[in-house]
């Protein structure tokens, strides 16, 4: 019985030695971390709020759930596209914003909470900032002041979400309606 453990101990050394020391795991110990650059800078809101502070920009919110297929579709395609990411970071303090988060949110002198209801429940800050109109994705622009410029509901890929950042990041909505501006755009 001895014989066989030692016999078993010794496989499984060499084999762990072999995978330490093989080729692949020191290509894969000596490869740089993967880029960042041109990923869109997600926040929280405190931290978009103590950003704004500083330095004066725009607030992007992403308000998702866990559940949203069509927000983990948009998290693995729109807000991956190169595009997208520079126009977000530009113009926008993008904030990712769960509406069915439980922790507390203060802004001003008020306390956002998390009221359940049923089998699911809704964040009073996500509430606020959506009117009420909870589908998801939902995306809430708000101008450097806190001030909401426009929501736009729904999934969107790329192409269709760029004019809105650009209408939104470039300060157009102050001289013209969005169906003026694309069509200005063509």
């Amino acid at each position: 019985m001895k014989k066989v453990l030692l016999g078993v101990f010794l496989i499984v050394g060499v084999a762990i030695a072999l995978v330490a020391f093989s080729p692949l795991n020191k290509a894969k110990m000596n490869a740089k971390p993967v880029s960042t650059v041109g990923a869109i800078k997600w926040m929280t809101w405190q931290e978009a709020v103590e950003a704004n502070k500083k330095v004066k920009k725009k607030i992007f919110i992403d308000c998702y759930t866990d559940w949203c297929g069509w927000c983990k579709k948009m998290d693995a395609s729109t807000f991956t596209d190169p595009k997208v990411a520079e126009m977000m970071n530009k113009h926008f303090y993008a904030v990712k914003f769960n509406a069915e988060q439980k922790d507390n949110v203060t802004f001003g002198d008020h306390t956002f909470k998390y009221i359940a209801s049923g089998s699911r429940g809704v964040h009073e800050l996500a509430y606020s900032l959506l009117d009420g109109q909870l589908s998801y994705p939902s995306f809430v622009y708000l101008d450097d002041k806190f001030q909401r410029v426009t929501i736009s509901p729904g999934y969107k890929t790329a192409e269709q979400i760029l004019p809105e950042l650009k209408f939104v990041g470039e300060e157009h909505y102050n001289g013209k309606t969005y169906e003026q501006f694309l069509k200005g755009a063509q």
